[in-house]
């Protein structure tokens, strides 16, 4: 008898991370591989949680979690804190938690053989190695962003970097040909928070880095013809993006998904719309929402805007969600994004630059108003407006993160630039995932790169 193999799936702690390593679950549940998918203690309550709220079903996917080493309270929004954290307490936990389950499984039937984990932890691969188990890195972010980091020590030897990771000059700089430019103040773990913390960021990346030999394989969510300077650098990573679907299957979201908002695109004229969200981790204050507010009101057209729960005070929420009832638009706490940017009623998406945006809305053909907060939002914005010329960068003043108000005219602007854009309309019908509304494309899987999108 033929036993379906059973991997363990391990994400960085974060939402950006826990979606595509969902998706990656959902497709091996359709190649017969049972998945045990493994997130932190809080994490774990909060994806339950909004599950709970919804009609899907995580049906082939056992979750199960570990802890992070962190109190109750404590602030999971600081990564240099939570990786120092969970650095020291989850290799112990992971191996009692595989003991448990092959001790609990019989004898060949259920027992854990793979560890799929997350490129940002792989310090677990050497937790598989010492219990015998095979090992394959996930790479959540661009190839590019993999490849800039596995060559950290050359940029170093080049005096690109100091020994610290700091940049040794200012400007930008091009790992190799066909690959973005990315400003030498802006590599991702010089902008993961508070520069106190940038050590351990960059500690955990120089230990993932000597740590992935002892992978069998690593896997991107990225398409070859989308990075190929990226890929040529390194030809043993395998592509295998877009990881997102338009189906019914959970995401892994941490908040419940208002899915009342597709009634109200419905409703709104073909590409009109500006879908604004800026992830799970982005912030700005009340004085940047409120002119953003105001700059969405001035464009006079549509906008579906996405306030996660927590990035502003119950009070400030209110008043977004009236000026936005003002002004033809729509304010949502959060939403099943890849059905939303799949729809014909979506003209532009104002986004933080994360790579599953990014993916997501380059798999749609809509473009983007890029507007970068930390770590490796900065050089998919180079990939973005710089060598895909899929969308445009919103003007900032100032150093650090978030740094300099963006006035409500310089949004109105920007919106109407990027929607009077012709060239770049014109590449959106390009490349469609597939022509009709949502229900023509629900169920579709994205395929190869080719000019345009193919099932």
């Amino acid at each position: 008898m033929v036993v379906a193999p059973r991997v363990l799936v391990l994400p960085y702690p974060a939402q950006g991370h826990v979606i595509p390593m969902m998706e990656l679950s959902h497709r091996l549940v359709e190649h017969g591989v049972k998945v045990t998918f493994v997130n932190t203690e809080l994490n774990h309550g909060v994806i339950l949680g909004a599950l709970a709220t919804s009609d899907s079903e995580l049906a082939g996917i056992d979750m199960v979690s570990v802890p992070d080493g962190l109190g109750h309270g404590e602030d999971r929004k600081d990564l240099a804190r939570l990786t120092d954290s969970f650095s020291k307490v989850m290799p112990l936990e992971l191996e009692k938690l595989v003991g448990k389950i092959n001790g609990d499984a019989p004898e060949r039937h259920g027992r854990i053989s793979w560890f799929i984990a997350d490129v940002n932890m792989a310090w677990a691969f050497h937790v598989a190695k010492r219990l015998g188990l095979r090992a394959a890195g996930f790479c959540p972010s661009s190839a590019a962003m993999f490849a800039t980091r596995i060559k950290i020590p050359e940029m170093i030897s080049d005096g690109v970097l100091d020994e610290s990771g700091w940049p040794r000059w200012r400007g930008t700089f091009r790992l190799a040909p066909a690959m973005p430019t990315v400003d030498t103040s802006e590599f991702s773990w010089n902008r993961a928070g508070d520069a106190k913390g940038q050590p351990v960021i960059f500690n955990l990346i120089l230990r993932n880095n000597a740590a992935t030999h002892l992978a069998e394989a690593i896997v991107c969510n990225s398409v070859h013809e989308l990075e190929p300077g990226a890929f040529a650098l390194f030809p043993s990573v395998l592509p295998v993006g877009p990881l997102s679907s338009c189906s019914d299957k959970p995401a892994g979201s941490f908040w419940p998904e208002d899915t009342s908002c597709a009634a109200w695109l419905d409703a709104q004229p073909a590409s009109s719309v500006v879908y604004v969200a800026f992830g799970s981790l982005a912030a700005y204050d009340a004085a940047q929402l409120v002119e953003m507010a105001e700059g969405l009101a001035l464009t006079s057209r549509p906008f579906l805007w996405v306030v996660r729960p927590g990035s502003a005070t119950e009070e400030l929420v209110d008043e977004l969600r009236r000026r936005a009832a003002a002004s033809r638009g729509r304010v949502v706490c959060w939403c099943p994004q890849r059905r939303v940017l799949a729809h014909p009623s979506v003209g532009c998406f104002l986004t933080h630059c994360g790579w599953n945006s990014t993916m997501e809305a380059v798999a749609n053909g809509v473009p983007l108003l890029c507007w970068p907060y930390f770590t490796d939002q900065f050089l998919n914005q180079s990939y973005i407006c710089d060598v895909w010329s899929t969308g445009i960068k919103v003007p900032r003043g100032g150093d650090g993160e978030g740094a300099g108000l963006v006035g409500r005219e310089v949004v109105r602007g920007k919106v109407e630039e990027l929607l009077g854009d012709a060239e770049r309309r014109r590449g959106r019908s390009r490349c469609r995932t597939s022509p009709g509304g949502p229900s023509a494309r629900k169920g579709r899987r994205a395929g190869t790169w080719n000019g345009s999108w193919t099932s």
